[in-house]
């Protein structure tokens, strides 16, 4: 059984999954907001989020994203789990103060073989069910030449310049190879469209300016209007990213992380963190997070326990 049937709260107060999102605190940014929440509630749609896989396992960062993808299919909507066998290649230059490691072909599709096996824990596929997919698949057998014509020439280098995943890398140095990726994150979304009538992409609020450029692209070459959501990143109250340890990131397969240390992460986070934690990374109907959240003193410990036993089954 997939760890999706384990979704209790919020069904009976909501009806469109907008507004779960929203009042949880998931939702950061939107390209046309109303739509999309009135889209949501009177559609069923596919929806895609992109994993590149930069390693054997995921990791907790990619535990939100899961966790708005088992939301949305218990809504109705279908998730379609991009894996990023092409982008993968490349690196996405969102985030990141250096260009990524380049790994070799036969490791990206490894690390491909172990993201799908995570998926199915989370997620009820089958007849159906979620969609995955491989953005090598078709990223990889294209005609360079051709790609640059028919897509290149929606793309203006004037306003990529602007957007911040790559203004942020113009003093250090910017790959004319990272260039590319805006591209072929934009063409997946074009793709997923014609493949399967795809009409939203998700991502972490890093990915605005890539999803951007996917539903721009979407309109300029198939003439529909396709929609874009961002949510916020899983960072401490200092604005950290949360998941980094001593041992490395802390990651969802437990041969990498062990179930006792996932635990002890959440069971040791900062009392300022409890609250958020809660609504992003559990179940827990909205109530039972206000309650736990407003313990003070040593009773924060019990929220702390609640938290690290959620998230950890």
């Amino acid at each position: 059984m997939a760890a999706i049937d384990r979704i209790r709260d919020d069904i009976s107060q909501h009806t469109n999954v907008f507004d779960v999102l929203k009042e949880r605190g998931f939702i950061r940014q939107t390209t046309h907001e109303e739509e999309i929440r009135e889209l949501l509630g009177k559609e069923k749609i596919r929806f895609y989020i992109g994993f590149d896989p930069t390693a054997d396992s995921l990791h907790v960062g990619h535990f939100m994203q899961i966790i708005i993808m088992m939301y949305m299919q218990k809504y109705g909507h279908t998730p379609i789990v991009l894996i990023g066998g092409g982008t993968g290649m490349v690196g996405d230059p969102s985030g990141r103060t250096d260009m990524r490691r380049l790994m070799t072909k036969d490791t990206v599709i490894e690390n491909c073989k172990q993201f799908e096996k995570t998926f199915g824990r989370f997620l009820n596929f089958g007849e159906g069910g979620a969609i995955i997919d491989n953005n090598a698949d078709w990223l990889l057998d294209l005609n360079y030449v051709d790609f640059i014509r028919d897509i290149g020439k929606h793309f203006s280098v004037n306003k990529m310049l602007t957007y911040e995943c790559f203004k942020s890398r113009m003093e250090t140095g910017l790959s004319f190879l990272e260039f590319n990726y805006m591209l072929m994150q934009s063409y997946d979304f074009l793709e997923l469209f014609r493949r399967y009538g795809c009409l939203m992409e998700f991502g972490g609020d890093d990915q605005w300016s890539n999803i951007l450029g996917g539903v721009d692209l979407v309109r300029r070459e198939a003439g529909k209007q396709v929609y874009g959501m961002t949510f916020k990143l899983l960072t401490t109250s200092e604005g950290k990213k949360m998941g980094k340890t001593e041992q490395g990131a802390l990651w969802l397969d437990a041969k990498k992380t062990s179930p006792y240390d996932f635990y002890q992460y959440w069971r040791n986070v900062e009392d300022a963190d409890v609250a958020n934690c809660l609504s992003l990374l559990t179940f827990l109907p909205l109530d039972e997070v206000n309650r736990l959240s407003a313990l003070e003193g040593a009773d924060i410990n019990k929220a702390k326990e609640v938290l690290a036993h959620e998230v950890t089954e």
